[in-house]
């Protein structure tokens, strides 16, 4: 959060119609339509594995300090002369999730083959510096070596609040802080109608979207024995705020319907003059109506709350496709690519919605657990998912090429999704060729063989 504000947001909400006002604020024409692309990733020391904190004279601080420096990045800072947690450049950021993950957060861009070399461009930045400093970036969606207690919070308000709030929600909340990494992509929807279609699909798509890019088979240097450590972590993450948003499944389907799902769910905090407000466990519907300690609800209250909730595909400004682990740099914008394909294209959206059509909330949520062991090796309806994840790859990789964006030597943005193509092909998740080409669980050879730099 910058240190500067749009005066706006400090409208009171003084009407239910202002709960609407950032889902219609953001409707666009296709013509406009963009995608930007998020990549998260731990950092470790390559000499002992160790992780690589915030603080100290070889931490991420220094990067972010060298990246300002360096290559015209502006500082950001939750508070005047506040520590350094972010980094903004021309629609793009860089920041950190609470054990010190470091995060490019995209430009909304037109196409695949931009966030490709967006993605190159922030690896060829950081690499000098972080070899200077004797670290490296995984490409996984689980810490595979540290511990809990080997991680230290990032000093950014929310996370101090969210430290002691979700462990009383959750058995796995500080595992989902410290030790998750995540690939996601946002998306722009025209209307209501839009909005609520494509959340509707990408809701029933994403343990698919869990199965396709399962890549966490490591816990602290051991393998756990399933697929997507990180898919088993959410499980048991705040059930009111994460999850497959129930609301969205019906008929009833609407921004009304998403409204009301998140004025139910209990806040964090609100900020006043920089500073935080903790007014934790007070659902949004009850600060509205009755304030807290002389403070009334505004519209950045309102989205900043949205902002905290944490499910599967979660709407705001953008639609954010949330259920991927992180990924090697070959597999990274492969993500972005699978939805841009199905969610920009009429009709691999119908096709998509075809696919899913019948499904219901509560089978496909009971999916989630044999999917995080299994990856597409598991079932969905009786057939073996890799089936219906190679049927979804297909329905993308036709959206893309009617896009017809084509790069320099004339390959269109489904060349991004070949990776993932082959892997599903052979009925395989990304976990399942690191573990076959692995031939120990020795740190040296994790880090040899996902490493990013």
């Amino acid at each position: 959060m910058a240190t500067t504000t749009d005066p706006a947001l400090d409208a009171p909400l003084t009407r239910a119609d202002d709960l609407f006002h950032v889902f219609h604020e953001a409707e666009k024409p296709s013509s406009e339509f963009r995608c930007g692309a998020e990549m998260e990733k731990p950092g470790v020391f390559r000499a002992d594995a160790s992780p690589f904190p915030y603080e100290g004279e070889r931490g991420v601080r220094v990067i972010l300090e060298r990246l300002e420096a360096d290559f015209g990045w502006k500082a950001d800072r939750e508070t005047e002369g506040g520590p350094l947690i972010a980094l903004l450049r021309k629609g793009a950021s860089i920041t950190l999730e609470p054990g010190a993950q470091l995060e490019l957060s995209g430009a909304p861009l037109v196409t695949m083959h931009e966030i490709a070399d967006e993605l190159d461009e922030h690896i060829a930045e950081i690499r000098p510096i972080s070899e200077q400093l004797g670290c490296t970036w995984l490409g996984l969606g689980f810490h595979p070596f540290a511990r809990r207690e080997d991680l230290a919070f990032v000093p950014k308000q929310r996370y101090g609040i969210m430290r002691e709030y979700l462990p009383t929600r959750g058995g796995h909340a500080l595992d989902m802080m410290l030790r998750t990494s995540t690939v996601q992509a946002n998306y722009d929807y025209e209307n209501e109608a839009d909005a609520v279609r494509k959340l509707g699909v990408a809701l029933r798509l994403s343990p698919l979207t869990t199965a396709l890019f399962a890549n966490s088979p490591w816990k602290e240097k051991a393998r756990w024995g399933g697929a997507s450590y990180r898919g088993r972590v959410w499980l048991d993450v705040d059930p009111d705020r994460s999850g497959l948003v129930p609301a969205m499944w019906g008929k009833g389907a609407s921004y009304a319907a998403y409204v009301e799902w998140a004025l139910d769910i209990p806040m964090f905090l609100i900020k006043r003059g920089g500073k935080p407000v903790l007014n934790t466990g007070q659902t949004f519907r009850a600060f509205w109506k009755d304030g807290f300690e002389g403070h009334r609800a505004t519209l950045g209250d309102w989205q900043t709350h949205l902002n905290t909730l944490f499910p599967e595909v979660r709407l705001k400004r953008t639609l954010e496709i949330r259920g991927a682990d992180s990924q090697s740099s070959a597999l990274a914008v492969a993500l972005p690519a699978l939805w841009t394909g199905i969610l920009y294209d009429h009709r691999a959206l119908s096709e998509a919605e075809a696919l899913v059509d019948g499904w219901t909330h509560d089978e496909v949520s009971a999916s989630r657990a044999a999917i995080a062991q299994l990856g597409v090796r598991a079932s969905f309806r009786g057939r073996p998912l890799h089936e219906i994840g190679s049927r979804l790859v297909e329905i993308a990789e036709a959206g893309l090429q009617r896009r017809a964006f084509k790069r320099a030597d004339g390959r269109d943005e489904s060349v991004h999704l070949e990776p993932l193509k082959a892997l599903v092909t052979r009925g395989r998740s990304p976990a399942d060729e690191l573990l076959e080409r692995a031939t120990s669980d020795d740190p040296q050879e994790i880090i040899k063989l996902t490493s990013l730099l």
